[in-house]
């Protein structure tokens, strides 16, 4: 029975750390089986990380509280354990991104970078602005100077079956295949949150009967991307290449 102050501190402590930690774990669950969108459940899941890093400063006074002997203590290292693992959750997500610009589109071609062509009709994402930002290109050049067409020794007709299998093979989904104008499109989704993207390909014929590919894949959600997209672009250029 917990009945001194420096107790209820520790209960105190692992309530709030509990009750975090399960916002944090119901976040991302609910929006991997699609009950809820998947920006709702990436802010449950900040949120609940909150509450629970919270849980775990309240957990850590509870340690000092209950050094002496008194009850509760188990509860106090509980707190501190759940936030704990919150913060760390917390830091994978957000590390990969540090330094990195709040873009979330990214092309090898920012100076003229390919359309969307299937999304601007598809009843999902046909009200979805899908104009290429302006001020991005100087943000992907600084941040991505990787990111570049890609060149094929290939007549154009095989660059964009080769593109398209490229595609495939990373486990995108197909929404546009059209070989006269050189145009694919493409949806990739997250494994735990389940947010989309949208990729489109873009292939014309290059010097000596060769090709040129291009792509550019862009998030339908948040302001900054994580380095996602400049990820994909680079795994697709290795699939093709």
């Amino acid at each position: 029975m917990v009945s001194q102050g420096n107790s209820r501190l520790a209960a105190l402590a692992a309530f709030v750390a509990g009750v975090g930690g399960g916002i944090a774990l119901a976040g991302p669950l609910l929006a991997h089986f699609e009950a809820i969108a998947p920006l709702r459940g990436f802010g449950a899941f900040v949120l609940g990380s909150l509450i629970a890093m919270v849980g775990g400063v309240l957990g850590a006074f509870g340690l000092r509280a209950t050094r002496s002997g008194r009850g509760g203590r188990d509860r106090a290292w509980f707190a501190v354990g759940v936030g704990v693992l919150a913060l760390g959750g917390v830091l994978a997500g957000a590390l990969p991104g540090r330094g990195l610009p709040r873009i979330n589109d990214s092309t090898t071609a920012p100076g003229d970078p390919p359309e969307f062509v299937y999304a601007k009709r598809d009843p999902a994402t046909r009200d979805r602005d899908y104009a290429y930002p302006a001020g991005f290109a100087e943000q992907q050049r600084a941040a991505y100077p990787d990111l570049a067409p890609i060149v094929l020794t290939v007549p154009p007709a095989q660059a964009f079956e080769k593109a398209k299998s490229a595609a495939e093979s990373l486990g995108w989904h197909i929404t546009l295949a059209d070989p006269a104008r050189g145009t694919i499109e493409a949806r990739d989704t997250s494994k735990l949150f389940r947010f989309v993207d949208d990729v489109a390909i873009r292939v014309r014929p290059g010097a000596n009967g060769g090709a040129i590919v291009d792509i550019r894949s862009k998030s339908r959600d948040g302001k900054g991307d994580l380095g996602v997209n400049a990820n994909r672009i680079r795994a697709f250029t290795a699939a093709l290449e």
